[in-house]
């Protein structure tokens, strides 16, 4: 069984308390992952200042330079998972196994992070506005002639991350380029890609000090936030509303993303039908920025009924074939819940997609449970007008 260690300070540890992952099919166990405790946790964050101190030795032009080698290596690199060598296969394999994802959606989000990787400069311009970035290494500088001066406001930024979609992931590596130590706790199913990203790092010439990556409990990511200078947050809302009013910690939580038809366009809609369709289902609609609502002043029905029409076509397909769409859930029973929540708030709604279905909205398909994508059509102020699940749902509101 592969070993999945802690990082502190970049250096794997192999912890005494394990948890044991199983393969999303199969159900036998998959990979043993190191846990680590809230006491080690607070311990190692109490000298935060020589990670720090060795980034600062680096240029940002010489930590971007860095990140473009680094994105060669997470995309075709044979790199280290504890003790074993890791394909970019391995990876995609490994990824698949725990969270259900088809392998060509993990290869789509892995040139996602490239692609943040690669063009790190472009990144930072947008952060910033394209100041010098000479002055983030001098401290001080000029801007259209007016002096400025910085000082970064922490000295690391804590991550506690999701499962949901490798995507995200691309959100704190600038972290890295700015001269920021990063504290990551990943998610129980999919530590994969945090691990990659930092090991491509390292081999690329970045400090291992830099990074340490901690499999814990919401105890021990909750712990990282509170002793992190500045942090980000991903999950649902009974797991972010604590951190909301946190003015050190950036809340990722449910997207509510709308697509919304102005009375200029409303007319229009069979224009934008493959756009819509395309937004709610992406990714297997995993991501926050997955459509979760279609609003219009005008044609709801027929909207609501071509999409879910569109939509139908989608189908389980097994999890390396190429033109896989949805995901299965890694855990059946969380599914058929989902499905049951959807249920429950349905008066008053339309499940537009019922009708275009030959099986029920749970699928069962080798061994693994799916929702197929559910179009409902419902009043603006109906419970489902602003409803979000991990699967590829959308309502569509007049």
């Amino acid at each position: 069984m592969l070993h999945f260690p802690i990082l502190r300070k970049g250096e794997a540890y192999k912890s005494v308390d394990v948890i044991r992952t199983p393969h999303h099919q199969t159900r036998e166990m998959f990979v043993e992952i190191s846990q680590a405790n809230t006491g080690l946790i607070r311990r190692d964050l109490l000298d935060q200042h020589s990670a720090k101190a060795v980034l600062e030795k680096f240029s940002v032009q010489e930590l971007m330079d860095i990140c473009a080698r680094a994105a060669e290596e997470f995309l075709h690199g044979t790199l280290t998972l504890g003790d074993s060598p890791q394909t970019t296969e391995d990876y995609v394999r490994q990824l698949s196994a725990t969270t259900g994802m088809p392998y060509v959606m993990v290869r789509r989000n892995m040139k996602k992070i490239y692609g943040v990787m690669a063009k790190m400069g472009d990144v930072l311009g947008g952060l910033s506005r394209r100041l010098d970035l000479a002055i983030l290494d001098r401290g001080y500088g000029e801007v259209e002639g007016q002096a400025v001066s910085y000082f970064p406001r922490t000295h690391s930024l804590g991550v506690v991350l999701p499962n949901n979609s490798p995507g995200v992931h691309s959100l704190w590596i600038p972290s890295f380029a700015l001269k920021v130590p990063l504290v990551l706790k990943p998610g129980s199913a999919e530590p994969w890609t945090p691990y990659r990203i930092v090991q491509a790092l390292i081999k690329a010439g970045a400090p291992r000090e830099a990074f340490s990556l901690y499999p814990a409990s919401h105890s021990g990511g909750s712990e990282i936030l509170r002793n992190c200078g500045r942090g980000m947050v991903f999950g649902d809302v009974s797991s972010t509303k604590i951190w909301a009013n946190d003015s050190r910690v950036e809340v990722h939580g449910p997207g509510y993303s709308k697509l919304v038809l102005g009375e200029d366009e409303a007319d229009n809609w069979e224009q934008y039908i493959d756009v819509m369709a395309a937004s709610i289902a992406e990714n297997g609609g995993r991501s926050c920025v997955n459509a979760s609502g279609v609003w219009t002043p005008r044609h709801g029905a027929k909207i609501a009924e071509a999409l879910a029409a569109k939509l139908a076509s989608i189908r389980p397909l097994p999890a390396d074939d190429e033109n896989a769409q949805i995901a299965p859930f890694s855990d059946g029973a969380v599914g058929k819940r989902v499905s049951q929540m959807v249920d429950a708030d349905m008066e008053g709604a339309v499940d537009v997609s019922a009708q275009f279905r030959d099986v029920d909205r749970v699928a069962e398909f080798q061994g693994c449970t799916y929702l197929l994508p559910t179009i409902v059509q419902c009043d603006v102020d109906h419970p489902m007008a602003n409803r979000e699940f991990m699967f590829p749902f959308a309502s569509v509101v007049e």
